[in-house]
């Protein structure tokens, strides 16, 4: 397949993840509630989690964006679903690592989340496509008791 196969295959995989949003909504008993915004394009995500033991049993994000942070969150949630938040925090470190251009590993379980690498040749937009990821990373923190919880905050 060469490049422009690729990159089109990639585009329709963000767009699938757009208008055909997985885990959409909102947990009515999540274990852990997390929003954050990114004030320079005003993208907004709110996530719901339901965790048990440690496991994440199910993942849900709500909000309002643009193509590449609705997907992010989409997927995002799929991948971490069935995973230990420390799991989690591990898939993001390897997202972000992506988004930077750095050498990263992505598992097979980790889905469709390779379709947004192409995004890191996009420096405005990596903060698009890592606010769910970056909310996750805030939710863990507060969490563990280092921050207060529920608490909104726009990313960084």
């Amino acid at each position: 397949m060469n490049f422009n196969n690729l990159d089109q295959l990639y585009r329709s995989v963000i767009m699938d993840h757009y208008k055909n949003p997985r885990n959409k909504g909102k947990l009515d008993n999540g274990s852990l509630t997390v929003d954050m915004n990114n004030p320079t394009c005003g993208d907004r995500i709110h996530l719901t989690f339901d965790i048990e033991d440690g496991v994440i049993q199910d993942a849900k994000f709500d909000g309002e964006g643009c193509s590449i942070s609705m997907s992010s969150a989409s997927m995002m949630t799929e991948a971490v679903k069935g995973h230990s938040l420390k799991e989690a925090l591990e898939m993001s470190q390897e997202f972000s690592k992506m988004m930077l251009g750095e050498d990263y590993e992505l598992t097979e379980d980790m889905g469709d989340i390779e379709a947004l690498h192409g995004v890191s040749q996009f420096p405005a937009r990596i903060k698009c496509a890592t606010l769910a990821w970056k909310a996750l990373e805030k939710g863990t923190v507060e969490r563990e008791g280092k921050a207060e919880p529920n608490s909104s905050e726009d990313a960084n």
